[in-house]
């Protein structure tokens, strides 16, 4: 392997993730104005440091396992570098296990640190591709690395994204339980098959929902309807399940976000906006509508 070359400290923003959005599983998400802040530099030797501030504080490794940290060892090899030692800081506000992409987030953080501190220059697409290959699938990278409302799709060539600029009328609302869920479980939940009935359904309020967010959010009711992944996933998460029901029922836009057991709700000028019932915390956020970016400094 070639030797790590000397260079700054960088330290990048990314921000929280809400996917599926409903019918748009594993491809749409939506980009939320909560941001992970992680700060990097390259030591001598080959030890790794992690400090955490904030969501997963005294919960996480803080060594080469945190995932931060793997996948900065994952990209130097992939950039065919020797691996230096590491100092790593992360100021965490993106809750953990709750359906708002923290994994993502870190990914992508130890995506953009290791290309900066190495100096390789990858492409945003290649970041996105190699994102989509750690975190297994593109819909929650593709938001937090490009910002805004993302379609994501997977090729030959690895996973692929656009991204579109949500109207300004919409405002989300996250519900985050104060229960953690896992996405391992909420995958294993899903059957093999579904109705050929479902997935036109799906279908058809996927196509729907990429006009509603970027030009007619009077859609977005109908829009984030959804029959593939929700309903069998209820069962591991009732209080989310009854709080979506009982939004729906009221004509809100709502949707399990990503594997739950957030909820999100997509209001219109702030119109109807629910209030949170006893076990969640209700935040109104915007949408992060830039791509997550890198600064680099002189070494401390």
């Amino acid at each position: 392997m070639i030797a790590f070359p000397t260079g700054p400290r960088a330290t990048v923003r990314v921000p929280a993730t809400s996917a599926n959005l409903g019918p748009g599983f594993d491809s749409l998400g939506l980009a939320l104005d909560l941001c992970d802040e992680v700060t990097a530099a390259a030591t001598s030797g080959t030890a790794v440091t992690v400090e955490v501030q904030g969501e997963g504080e005294g919960a996480v490794p803080l060594d080469e396992r945190h995932l931060v940290a793997a996948t900065m060892l994952r990209t130097f090899k992939h950039l065919g570098l020797a691996a230096p030692g590491l100092k790593i800081k992360c100021r965490n506000r993106i809750p953990h296990a709750r359906g708002l992409g923290s994994s993502s987030a870190a990914i992508v953080s130890g995506i953009m640190l290791a290309d900066a501190l190495a100096g390789a220059g990858l492409t945003r697409g290649e970041k996105l591709a190699l994102a989509s290959e750690i975190e297994g699938h593109p819909d929650n990278v593709a938001p937090c690395l490009l910002g805004g409302f993302t379609i994501a799709y997977s090729t030959e060539d690895g996973a692929k994204a656009v991204s579109l600029d949500p109207s300004p009328r919409i405002h989300p609302w996250v519900f985050v339980p104060q229960v953690k869920g896992l996405t391992a479980a909420a995958r294993a939940a899903l059957p093999e098959k579904v109705p050929h009935a479902d997935a036109v359904f799906n279908l058809s309020r996927a196509a729907l929902l990429v006009a509603a967010v970027s030009r007619q959010p009077a859609r977005l009711f109908e829009a984030t309807d959804d029959r593939l992944h929700q309903s069998y996933r209820a069962r591991g998460m009732p209080e989310s399940a009854q709080l979506l029901k009982e939004l729906r029922s009221a004509g809100v836009a709502a949707a399990i976000s990503g594997a739950g057991p957030t909820v999100l709700a997509l209001t219109v000028d702030d119109r109807g906006v629910p209030e949170a019932p006893a076990g969640f915390a209700a935040m109104r956020l915007d949408v992060a509508d830039g791509a997550a970016q890198v600064a680099t400094s002189p070494n401390e």
